[in-house]
């Protein structure tokens, strides 16, 4: 491994710290900038992690957190925006503006600045300045920000929605599950493809050494293709929860989120919604095929490990589930 000095921003996130961890396993060093220390606890254990509370926001700091590393890797995303738009072409939301297109232009000047080459970045699935949310709109905008820096190394990944322990997918359903006996689905019909956290994580280790992903884009993708109805099912399947899903149409499934908007802290918004519109799957390679020879894990392999009941008889739903039975 030639990178063995990162900075990892995003790295107290869920992916981040699958990421972080797999780095410190291999002896890299690895800085991870927070805006709370208290956020990425999980990470100060590690003997070669360095948590570092600061403004990520600015330009100065982030140059400064860059010198003197191999290469800079950005994780950051959200899935909510406050109301209000950033005007211009795109008109989205002021926090998917900060976290999805000033910050990755902000790490940009910072690699420049700092004289560092290499730079990976976590886009979306079906990120197009035409997509129907904001969320992929603003995607878009960051992903193509770091792609035309042409003095960089750069290179993009484009993963599908990810599972894993802590996700907050399969593990918020299982949740909704443990509480509610009917769980009304918005766009029960929305396709996706999951890709395991742990295939993340090894598809851009594999990329920080790999001299052909300069200025590559890497869609990520799991070999099962699912509705989220079928997810919802199977969560609920494994778990041993028998739940009544009802799928929503188009209007109720806005009016629900716009309804969930209204919570501190939302399940759901009508952007999402808009978001599902766009097949969450992968349209360049084969299902299970994922860059560097690597091949998917699949959903029903992972995770039962941390869904399912304990026990003999935890098995059992899933394999009626996975028969239709």
């Amino acid at each position: 491994m030639h990178h063995r000095n990162l900075l990892v921003v995003g790295g107290g996130g869920f992916v981040g710290r699958h990421l972080v961890a797999a780095l410190a396993a291999r002896g890299a060093r690895v800085a991870v900038p927070t805006r709370r220390r208290e956020r990425a606890k999980h990470l100060i254990l590690l003997p070669t992690v360095d948590v570092v509370e600061c403004d990520t926001s600015d330009e100065q700091v982030l140059a400064g957190l860059a010198r003197g590393r191999d290469a800079v890797v950005n994780l950051v995303g959200v899935l909510h925006s406050r109301r209000g738009r950033v005007r211009g072409p795109n008109d989205y939301g002021p926090d998917f503006a900060q976290a999805h297109v000033e910050l990755p232009l902000a790490l940009v000047s910072a690699c420049r600045e700092a004289g560092v080459r290499r730079l990976l970045h976590v886009g979306a699935l079906g990120a197009s300045r035409d997509a129907p949310s904001e969320y992929l709109r603003s995607k878009a905008v960051g992903e193509a920000a770091v792609l035309a820096a042409e003095d960089l190394a750069a290179t993009v990944f484009r993963p599908a929605v990810i599972f894993g322990p802590e996700d907050r997918f399969l593990n918020l359903f299982a949740d909704l599950a443990r509480f509610l006996p009917v769980l009304a689905l918005a766009s029960p019909g929305a396709r996706f493809q999951p890709v395991y956290v742990g295939d993340v994580v090894q598809a851009m280790l594999a990329a920080l050494d790999a001299p052909e992903a300069a200025g590559r884009t890497y869609e990520l993708c799991g070999p099962g293709i699912y509705t989220l109805r079928e997810l919802v099912e199977y969560v609920c399947a494994v778990t041993r929860r028998r739940r009544l899903v009802i799928g929503l149409g188009e209007a109720l499934s806005m009016l629900q989120a716009r309804l969930l908007e209204l919570a501190p802290v939302p399940l759901m918004t009508r952007d999402n919604v808009r978001s599902m519109r766009v097949p969450g799957v992968c349209a360049g390679c084969a299902p299970g095929e994922l860059p560097f020879g690597m091949h998917a894990t699949a959903l029903e392999a992972a995770a039962p490990a941390w869904l399912a009941p304990s026990g003999p008889r935890g098995r059992y739903p899933q394999l009626r589930w996975r028969a239709r039975r």
